[in-house]
Parts: C-alpha cells; sequence; structure tokens
C-alpha cells in the first residue's frame, strides 16, 4: 500500500521550495550546533566544571551521561510537538522546538558552576538538557516533513537531504567555536571562555526565529486538511492514528535509523574524546580532525542525495549502512595512530561515504513511509524512540566499552557494526511499503 502518490502533490513554486528550505535548514543548523557543542564540550570541559570530585574517567562518562539526558526527554517533545505540527501546521510546531531549543542553550552559557553553587549546578545542567531535548524531539523531523511537502517528487531525496546535511554544519560551527576557544590558556578557558559558544548560539536562534515566523504552511499539509475538512472526517489525535495504521511502519523505520544514529554520534561527539583522552592527541588537532570530517560529510550528502533519487532511498540508505561496517574497524586503527591526516582521513571517509548516503537516503525513505495526515508524528517517532535508545546512549556506550577493553576500540567497533546489521534487515522488510523507497 501506498500512502503517497507523485501525481497528487501539489505545484510548488521553485522561491517557496528554497524558502521552506532554508527555513528548515537554519532551524536544523541550531538544533546540531546546539548538540554538538554540548557534546564537545562533555568531554572536555563539563567534567572538568559540573564533576570535578570525578575521576577523569568517571567524570566524562558523568558528563556524557548528562548528554544521554536530553534524549529522554526527545521522544516526549516528539509526541506533544508532532501532535501540534499535524493537528495545526507545520509551521507554529517549527517555531515552538526552536524557541525550546535556542533559550535553553543561551541558558547553558550562564550557568554557575560546581565550584560556585555545589551539586544545583550539574542539578541545573540537567534541567536545562531535557528542555533542550524536548525542543529538539520534533525539530530534524518537523525540518524533514517541511521540506519534503514543498518539494518535487522526483527530488525528494535531494532536499530532504539538505537539513541532515544542516546537521553536520551544526556540528561544524560548534567544533570551530571550541577550536577557536581552545588556543586560549586553560584557566581562561575553564574560567570564562567556554560559554561564549553557548551564548552565541542566541544569534542563530533570533534568525531562524524570524524566518520560520513568515514561513507558509506546506501546500500538502493545506490539501490534505481541506480535503478531511470536506469529508468532515477530523483528526484528533494524529498519534492515535499512526500506531493504528502503520506501527509496522513506525518499528522498521526506528530500527532503519539505528546505523545513521550510531555512526553519526561516535563521529561527531565520541571521536573527540576518544582522540583526545584515549589516544593522547591534543585537543586542537583532535578538533581539526573533525572539523575536516564534517566537510567531507556535508559535501557527501547532496551528491548521494541526487543518486537516491535516481536509484531510490533504500538502495542508498542500505549502501550507506553496509559502509559504516566495513569501516568500523578501519576507523579506528586509522585514529588509534595519533596522526592528525590519518585521524582526518578516517573521519572524512565515513562523513561522505556513510554519513552522507545514510543522511541522503533518510528523509525521502521516511517520508514516504506514512502519509501527510500524520507524517509529522511518523517520523518524530521513528527517529526519536531511535534517539533515547541509541543515538543518545551511544557516546557514553562507546566511552564504557572503550574502558571495558582497557582503551582498546575493539568492542565500539563491534557496537557500530551491529547497529548498522539491523538497521540493514529493517530497510529490506519495509522498503516494499512505499514505491519510492
Amino acid at each position: 500500500m501506498t500512502h503517497t502518490q507523485a501525481g497528487t502533490r501539489p505545484a510548488a513554486k521553485d522561491a517557496n521550495i528554497r524558502k521552506a528550505v532554508m527555513a528548515a535548514t537554519v532551524g536544523t543548523v541550531i538544533e546540531w550546533y546546539d548538540y554538538a557543542l554540548y557534546g564537545a564540550a562533555s568531554g572536555l570541559i563539563i567534567n572538568k566544571l559540573f564533576f570535578p570530585n570525578l575521576s577523569p574517567t568517571t567524570g566524562v562518562l558523568a558528563a556524557f551521561a548528562t548528554f544521554a539526558v536530553g534524549y529522554f526527554a526527545r521522544p516526549v517533545g516528539g509526541v506533544v510537538i508532532s501532535h501540534i505540527g499535524d493537528k495545526f501546521g507545520r509551521k507554529p510546531a517549527l517555531i515552538l522546538t526552536i524557541a525550546l531549543m535556542g533559550l535553553a542553550t543561551v541558558l547553558m552559557g550562564l550557568l554557575p558552576t560546581y565550584e560556585t553553587v555545589g551539586l544545583m549546578a550539574p542539578v541545573l545542567l540537567v534541567l536545562l538538557r531535557l528542555i533542550q531535548g524536548f525542543g529538539a524531539g520534533a525539530e530534524l523531523a518537523g525540518a524533514i516533513v517541511l521540506v519534503a511537502e514543498y518539494a518535487p517528487p522526483h527530488r525528494r531525496a535531494f532536499y530532504t537531504g539538505l537539513p541532515n546535511a544542516a546537521t553536520l554544519v551544526g556540528i561544524l560551527l560548534a567544533t570551530l567555536s571550541f577550536l577557536a576557544i581552545s588556543y586560549l590558556p586553560e584557566e581562561v578557558l575553564l574560567g570564562w571562555a567556554w560559554r561564549v559558544p553557548f551564548l552565541l548560539s542566541g544569534v542563530l536562534f533570533l534568525v531562524a526565529l524570524y524566518i520560520r515566523k513568515h514561513l507558509d504552511e506546506t501546500p500538502e499539509y493545506v490539501a490534505a486538511m481541506a480535503r478531511a475538512d470536506a469529508s468532515k472526517h477530523e483528526q484528533k489525535v494524529p498519534i492515535g492514528q499512526l500506531f493504528r495504521e502503520s506501527p509496522r511502519e513506525v518499528f522498521f523505520g526506528f530500527l532503519s535509523v539505528t546505523g545513521h544514529n550510531a555512526n553519526a554520534y561516535i563521529l561527531s561527539t565520541f571521536s573527540l574524546s576518544y582522540m583526545v583522552n584515549t589516544v593522547g592527541m591534543n585537543r586542537t588537532d583532535g578538533l581539526i580532525a573533525v572539523s575536516i570530517g564534517t566537510l567531507c560529510g556535508i559535501a557527501g550528502v547532496p551528491f548521494l542525495g541526487t543518486l537516491a533519487d535516481r536509484i531510490g532511498p533504500a538502495k542508498v540508505y542500505i549502501g550507506g549502512c553496509l559502509f559504516i561496517l566495513l569501516m568500523a574497524y578501519p576507523l579506528f586503527a586509522l585514529l588509534d595512530t595519533g596522526s592528525l591526516p590519518l585521524a582526518a582521513l578516517g573521519l572524512g571517509i565515513c562523513y561522505a561515504g556513510g554519513f552522507g548516503a545514510t543522511a541522503g537516503a533518510q528523509g525521502a525513505f521516511l517520508s514516504n513511509l506514512f502519509p501527510t495526515r500524520y507524517r509529522f508524528s511518523g517520523l518524530a517517532m521513528s527517529r526519536e524512540l531511535n534517539g533515547v535508545l541509541v543515538a543518545g546512549p551511544t557516546p557514553f556506550i562507546a566511552a564504557s566499552l572503550v574502558a571495558a577493553a582497557n582503551g582498546r576500540p575493539t568492542y565500539v567497533a563491534a557496537y557500530l557494526m551491529t547497529c548498522c546489521a539491523l538497521a540493514i534487515v529493517a530497510i529490506v522488510l519495509v522498503r516494499h511499503r512505499s514505491i519510492h523507497a
């Protein structure tokens, strides 16, 4: 059964598509700037300022645990905000997500440390992470839905890949922010300089809020609501319809994101801590390696999204997961050299080939699994349930596996390979439900 036929999509002008892409990507940049900023700070700053009484290894684990906390709020935020998006429109939902994320991140830059207020510091940190996670719970799903409902069918993978590429722009900005302050003396960095990247997110937040306030509702959503009004069928609880009509798609959509999420968080968050704390690279070289890898990923997403439009999102999605699976051990072998060029090479290959393929195909693949009337809820549930169980805990799991293996990456590589294998099975099993996949 196919929910979305190519011939029924309302036409959208190129200018409207560009405006939708801008509105979607700028918010996604902020989401991932915020998360990558906290992820980078977790293993380098947060552990020292908010958990100073713990050993270095335990402090890093505690910092990554607070990183994961935000993901426990994401499914709740996904349910609430995607309900708003399916019932009242994509625009109000996307304005709410950006407001919650932006305010929480700015307030993180104003937090007192453990030295100032004791245990209240990590408590406040966790509270802000929960608010940030609640808002982020529907951000990328909403951005993908927004673009999917404006894009022409034959270009859906390319356009829905752009918000995923924007995640890397946010990660790159966060990495460059920390790279800039990493040259400062340690006492300055831990004293006040670490706050600057968090406070700068306020500028991005205001820009995104302005763009989204001037955004039109998607033509496909307007048409779907008009059909519902004409049939006098009121949609009270979209997520209820989702689980009644498409539980299989939610389950396999959830599993299909597993390889992508594990890879993304190992590359963007854990790899920096691993290079600095385990391999012994200096912080600046680690940040440079991550930045180079991120640039490769940004270049890879639109290219492989275009390929997905030509041969089908499922094929590219499977290819990306298989590529990551095969590169799991070689990636850590390159990182273990402690060489900046080789570390950058490993990250660049995995970002461009692995992340580029899964991010370029994922938006179109998931969008095609659900009809317009509950597409927002479908994407949010598929992505955010995986986020709380896989994405958020991945840096913590990876750090724990390295500690269990006495500093060796064997178990982490096996974990990444397992996640990719699960994703491949899910994509194969569910792909026949959509002719576009």
